[in-house]
This record gives C-alpha cells, structure tokens and sequence, in this order.
C-alpha cells in the first residue's frame, strides 16, 4: 500500500526536507506542496490523500483551523501535526480540532516515515514530550463538555477500555490491566469509537478528559 502525503508548511526549505526524507521510503509519495492553510485544505479536498502533514503557524489560515475544515469535512483524511512550538495549548488545540498525531519538527528523520504510516493505518500517535499531565491539564482548564449520550451505550467492559485509553495506556498495557487478550482489546477499542462517533483514541482521550471522565471511577452503565 503507497501513502499518498500532502506536506503544508509556509517554508519551502522544510517541505523539501519533509519531501526528500519521505520520498526516499518506497511506500510513501508526497503528491503536493502547500504554503498556506488554506492551499492545504484546498489541495487535500482535490486530491484526498491519505495525510496531511500540517505546520500550526501558518499565514491565511493557520493548521489548527484548517485541520478542523478538513476533519469536519472529509473523515477519510488523516492530519499529523508537525510544529517547532512544544507548547501545551498548541497539542490540546490540534488534538480537540482533529488532528491524529503531534510531532516535533525536531523528531529524527527516522521516525517521520514511521510515523506517517501510523496515522495512515488508522492509528494515534504523540510525540514523546507530549505528555498525558499536560492533555489532562489543559482539557481541566475549559468548561467540561456534557457527557456524550453514547456513553450509556457503552458496556461496562467497554467503560473500563475507554478510562483506560484516556490514561494514554496501549492496547498491550490495557490487555495486561484487564487480564484479557490484546485483539479482544482492539475489539472493544472500536466498539468505544464507534458508538461514541470518534476517529480515533486520541479524540477518546480528548472526549474522556472534556468530559471530566477521567480519572474517575467507572460509571456502570447497564449490560456487559
């Protein structure tokens, strides 16, 4: 399978670096080159590639805008965020706007291609610096959203998974945590996504955190 890679950054010397490190992998092909968030959301709507490489400061629309427009928009296209800026407010914004992925421009090169496959294939992936305290922080610090009425869908197994996933746990640890196997884990990972409407474990954090979930004992909703 090819990665099809749209890079958005507003200095053509880092999109020529993000094009020569991701176009010397034989899976992956940058198909386009934006300046701007705007030319990025305009690019990914005509060519609907599998990810955004999307910069947050940019001129005429900045990427955690133009990664709302996009994932409001086209569900097919995933967006990770590469940035020079490790400030908390900025990962809580782009996570809260869609994004599926947040990295430093200061990953090693090696990564970047690893990377990019991961949010292809449907996973979250956070830099290492972008820690579990700073999500929750931040998403304390707004005014808590209402619980979402899929919750009470949700079994109490599947309640269990999700407080999990908010705690920024892997699917191996949540398989150790609940002495259940790893696949029967993926199973109730998107059970939890799909009757709470999300993309990905990244928006569950996000979801658990704003709805002052996490952290908390589980709320048994009816069922197993």
């Amino acid at each position: 399978m090819t990665v099809r890679v749209v890079i958005a950054d507003d200095q053509e010397l880092v999109r020529t670096g993000f094009r020569m490190i991701l176009e010397a992998e034989p899976d992956v092909v940058v198909v386009a080159e934006a300046s701007d968030g705007r030319e990025a959301v305009s690019l990914a709507r005509e060519l609907v590639p599998d990810v955004v490489l999307m910069d947050i400061r940019m001129p005429v629309l900045d990427g955690i805008r133009a990664t709302a427009e996009l994932t409001g928009s086209l569900s097919s296209i995933r967006v990770l965020i590469l940035t020079t800026f490790d400030l908390d407010e900025y990962v809580y914004d782009a996570l809260r706007a869609g994004a599926s992925g947040f990295l430093l421009k200061d990953t090693p090169a090696s990564q970047l291609a690893s990377a990019v496959r991961t949010i292809a294939g449907g996973d979250a992936l956070l830099a290492p610096s972008i820690t579990r305290r700073l999500i929750a922080e931040f998403a304390s610090a707004r005014q808590p959203r209402p619980v979402p009425r899929g919750l009470r869908d949700l079994t109490a197994r599947e309640h269990d998974v999700l407080l999990l996933i908010a705690t920024g746990r892997s699917n191996a640890e949540i398989a150790e945590e609940l002495v259940i196997s790893e696949a029967t884990v993926k199973t109730h990972v998107a059970h939890v996504l799909a009757k709470l409407e999300l993309r990905d474990r990244v928006q569950a954090v996000v979801l658990a955190h704003e709805a002052g979930i996490a952290g908390k004992q589980p709320i048994r909703p009816a069922g197993t």
